[in-house]
């Protein structure tokens, strides 16, 4: 007898085979079943149906900095996780700092779990932390679930979370190969920083001018060495020069564990169309040229770059003043990246189902979240629920992230979330929560066999 409880059913459902009309079953928050369209459905069973709006997999966004708690002015549990449900994202990792505590220990973990907890409307998980002097700390962090380790080779921004010199990353990489791990590391290298001009101001090309793409290329191809010697998973973070490509390409070819994210304001945005003093664009990797965008939709398209995540990372508005040496950097995009990137995904001739590889299946794989990112038996029933075709245009005050402040501002996309539903549960509907209570879960590693 079937216990089949709900099923979904629309005319474009985006499956792993491609995309079809199907009806989709779920028992007890699992997929249990995807049928053709007009199967009929269980007796007792709830039908959502969708029409031509497109179902997809919930988006998995395995780059989100909450800041909570310690700068819970910048960002929180509860508002991040709010424009995640209104944005189709179903599940997030939480970066190890902005917060204060960093998630450097076992100790600092449990304490963003006990904020995390009541306050998710999406499941949540969290990175560890890897900095100098914590190396004794990471078993501990791996054992307790923590789904990898994140470095900076260049300074973070923030004090309690330093970069590693390169003696560090030899040991932190040793330590994390030995345990099976992933370390994931924001890849500018120092030395060429300190090189570039440093002007301050408010004009854009200074900015991007003191952030080289030498700088990224530099760290790349150590990251790469480093795999290579140590057979350390290294995950590349927020990549935006496409002259680091080809070190990737070469490594994957080689067969070394290195994997690469990108992010929606690199695939969407330019250099040449930042206004002076507009500090929203500001982040480090910086957004840069036209042609160089280009590049990194080729290797999108060719699996050089594994995934696109939103690399969330806001502040409070004061912070960002209009002067693109001291403005924090970090673009606000959680509630936006499945529009924008689908804006420019379709102008692009790309589908609705690389759409959903990038931004759900890559990112559940990276991460080792094996029940997330796609549409078929056996997976948690988190959908995105989009209408492909309708626009809107930016209101920053309609986003549900703390501080209403975006680089997106104005801007007309297409594609608009029409619901979200996590484990077969509508969590939110036409950019509103429709749940009473945070439905969201804390998730960790999944372990070995």
């Amino acid at each position: 007898m079937s216990t089949e409880d709900l099923v979904l059913r629309s005319t474009r459902v985006v499956t792993p085979e491609g995309i079809r009309p199907a009806s989709v079953a779920v028992t007890g928050g699992t997929i249990t079943a995807v049928r053709p369209y007009g199967a009929e459905p269980p007796p007792g069973a709830a039908v959502a149906d969708l029409g031509d709006d497109a179902l997809l997999p919930g988006l998995v966004d395995t780059h989100v900095h909450v800041n909570d708690p310690g700068r819970t002015a910048w960002e929180g549990f509860g508002p991040a996780t709010r424009a995640a449900a209104a944005g189709g994202v179903t599940t997030l990792l939480d970066m190890p700092l902005n917060s204060i505590p960093p998630t450097t220990t076992v100790a600092h973990l449990r304490v963003k779990q006990d904020v995390a907890r009541p306050a998710a409307h999406v499941d949540v998980g969290f990175w560890g932390g890897a900095v100098p002097g914590n190396g004794g700390d990471l078993r501990p962090l791996h054992d307790a679930g923590v789904f990898g380790f994140k470095a900076f080779l260049s300074p973070s921004g923030v004090e309690e979370f330093p970069a590693l010199g390169p003696g560090d990353l030899e040991a932190v990489a040793a330590r994390v190969a030995e345990l099976d791990g992933l370390l994931i590391v924001h890849a500018e290298d120092p030395a060429h920083l300190e090189r570039a001009p440093q002007r301050g101001g408010p004009r854009y090309a200074d900015f991007l001018a003191s952030r080289p793409r030498a700088a990224e290329n530099e760290a790349v191809a150590r990251l790469v060495a480093v795999s290579r010697r140590l057979g350390t998973r290294v995950h590349v973070l927020h990549l935006s020069s496409s002259d680091a490509l080809p070190v990737i390409a070469a490594a994957k070819a080689e067969g070394l564990a290195v994997t690469a994210e990108t992010c929606p304001h690199f695939l969407t945005l330019t250099a040449e169309e930042v206004p002076d003093g507009a500090t929203e664009f500001k982040c480090c990797p910086p957004i840069r040229e036209a042609a160089n965008q280009d590049a990194l939709w080729a290797a999108l398209a060719d699996g050089t770059i594994d995934c696109v995540v939103s690399d969330h990372s806001p502040c409070t508005t004061d912070l960002k003043v209009p002067d693109f040496g001291t403005a924090w950097g970090g673009i606000a995009s959680l509630q936006l990246g499945l529009p924008a990137v689908w804006t420019a995904a379709r102008r692009r001739g790309h589908t609705l189902g690389d759409v959903a590889r990038w931004m759900s299946t890559g990112p559940a794989a990276l991460a080792g979240l094996h029940r997330k990112g796609a549409v078929e038996p056996g997976r948690d029933a988190d959908f995105a629920v989009l209408a492909p075709e309708a626009s809107f245009t930016v209101d920053p005050a309609a986003l549900h992230h703390r501080n209403h402040v975006t680089a997106y501002a104005g801007k007309t996309l297409h594609g608009v979330v029409r619901s979200t539903w996590l484990r077969g549960r509508r969590i939110a509907r036409d950019g509103t929560l429709a749940e009473r209570r945070p439905a969201g879960l804390l998730l960790e590693r999944q372990r070995s066999a």
